[in-house]
């Protein structure tokens, strides 16, 4: 009896090349925006559901800065200029 299957796996292998071009999004507290002002903002621009929204903001607020989004630069771009267009403090790293 043979019981080998005919079976193929697809696999998602990121390329490792591309991973070194992945940059930060970076989000900073300018201790002038409000809380909903920035979780809308997340929200809207980076597609964050509430939680995630959240979180991030919380993280701003104590530490300074947090990461909200990690991507190759032309995708990062027009989320930058969507939070800086709110008033938002924001930076690609």
């Amino acid at each position: 009896m043979n019981f080998e299957s005919d079976i193929q796996e697809d696999v998602l292998v990121a390329d490792v090349t591309d991973q070194d071009n992945f940059r930060d999004l970076m989000v900073y507290n300018d201790d002038f925006n409000t809380f909903e002002h920035v979780i809308n903002t997340l929200i809207k621009v980076c597609m964050h559901d509430v939680h995630q929204a959240e979180q991030c903001t919380y993280l701003i607020h104590y530490k300074g800065k947090c990461s909200v989004k990690k991507g190759m630069y032309e995708d990062l771009r027009p989320m930058r200029e969507g939070i800086a267009d709110a008033g938002i403090k924001a930076a690609i790293v």
